[in-house]
């Protein structure tokens, strides 16, 4: 990162594009930049076979065969065409209800709540005060027959890595299909679609160093998991997802994924080290500083804080070096507590007194020393101005 520039700790949000992924994409918008479908010329066939060798990547990931792998916009587009895609194939099955949790990304929330009003039964299943799954929750749930069960493998908030093997064990002996939102797991965690027997599996290639715009649906083809496309088009992606690939972001897509392949649990090693560095330099300032959901069970970039009576906007207000968030991205325009830390029963008191750092690939020891620091400061002289006023 440059010297000039703030301190970035929202990798949860997204991630800086590694350059080893814009030098990929670079002779696609540069020299090459031909539609990869247009399979009739030399150019055209370039691009398909950049799109394809991406796809490979993509695949290799998360265990998959590369014909598994659809592109879409993003994860929310995937997470659609997953459940929407999914519930409504099956519409006139005896089976209708649709399980996930209370924590979920909001994207996945909306599309179970969507499917309420076409006659399926949405349940939302709590989670413990450490943001796990209850499996012994799950099973009572799964008694009732089931279409689809929806977890999140690592929530974008608290870092909270759910058991997805069990989980998937659990869905497939309730005949249920099982997807996961994995947008925020790929390239911290091993992911592998075999051993967690997902059916459907997201991603996004914006949070694993890619470019923003460009994510993909693993659909599972053996036993062939069916859908029904969202939209009508020319019928790329197998007829799941129609419309002209691009070609730049695709081999973006694919290059941060071989990288993540090669080099995430080295990563995640040595950001572990800078997180737990982290901590130890804000409990030493913070008294009472209080660590949101698993302390085991979470990626290694993440620690979701609780700061005891201060404001957590006036906290980041007060240090505007420090790139930070008080929860999801797409939530952060509300001024409402968290959702899903309310869900693992926080007051709204506590809930509107905690922030969501995240770490990543590039942060350096010098930024971590330095933002811990800052925080410890701030929160010490907020604190001390609460106090008088009180």
């Amino acid at each position: 990162m440059r010297p000039d520039r703030p301190i970035y700790l929202d990798h949860h949000a997204t991630t800086p594009l590694d350059p080893r992924v814009l030098a990929a994409m670079r002779p696609w918008w540069e020299d090459n930049f031909a539609n990869p479908h247009s399979a009739e010329h030399a150019m055209g066939r370039a691009a398909e076979e950049a799109v394809e060798e991406a796809r490979g990547h993509v695949a290799d990931l998360i265990g998959a065969d590369r014909r598994e792998i659809v592109f879409t916009s993003g994860a929310t587009e995937a997470n659609n065409l997953a459940i929407k895609g999914a519930a409504r194939f099956a519409r006139d099955g005896e089976r209708r209800r649709i399980v996930s949790l209370s924590t979920e990304h909001k994207c996945v929330l909306e599309c179970v709540r969507d499917l309420e009003a076409e006659g399926f039964e949405p349940v939302l299943l709590p989670v413990r005060p450490d943001g796990l799954l209850d499996l012994g929750v799950l099973r009572e749930a799964l008694a009732v027959p089931t279409l689809l069960v929806s977890v999140m493998g690592v929530n974008n908030e608290t870092g909270v890595v759910q058991d997805l093997a069990s989980i998937g064990a659990i869905a497939k002996e309730a005949g249920a299909l099982f997807h996961t939102d994995a947008a925020q797991a790929a390239g911290r965690i091993k992911l592998d679609v075999e051993e967690i027997r997902a059916d459907l599996l997201s991603l996004s290639a914006h949070k694993i160093y890619g470019p923003r715009g460009i994510g993909a649906l693993y659909v599972r083809r053996r036993p062939r998991v069916r859908l029904v496309p969202l939209f009508s088009g020319g019928g790329q992606e197998r007829g799941l997802r129609s419309g002209t690939l691009p070609a730049p972001l695709v081999v973006g897509f694919g290059e941060a994924a071989r990288i993540a392949a090669a080099e995430g649990l080295l990563d995640a090693g040595r950001i572990a080290g800078q997180r737990d560095l982290f901590l130890s330099v804000l409990r030493e300032g913070v008294p009472g500083l209080r660590i949101n959901g698993s302390a085991e069970a979470r990626v290694s970039g993440n620690l979701n804080l609780t700061f005891p009576g201060v404001s957590a906007q006036a906290l980041m207000a007060a240090v505007p070096e420090l790139c930070l968030s008080t929860g999801s991205a797409c939530s952060s325009a509300e001024i409402t507590p968290s959702y899903v830390l309310s869900a693992m029963g926080l007051p709204p008191e506590e809930a509107a007194a905690t922030l969501r750092i995240g770490l990543g690939r590039f942060t350096s020891p010098a930024e971590v020393d330095r933002a811990a620091r800052m925080l410890c400061e701030a929160w010490a002289a907020l604190a001390s101005t609460q106090q008088a006023a009180e």
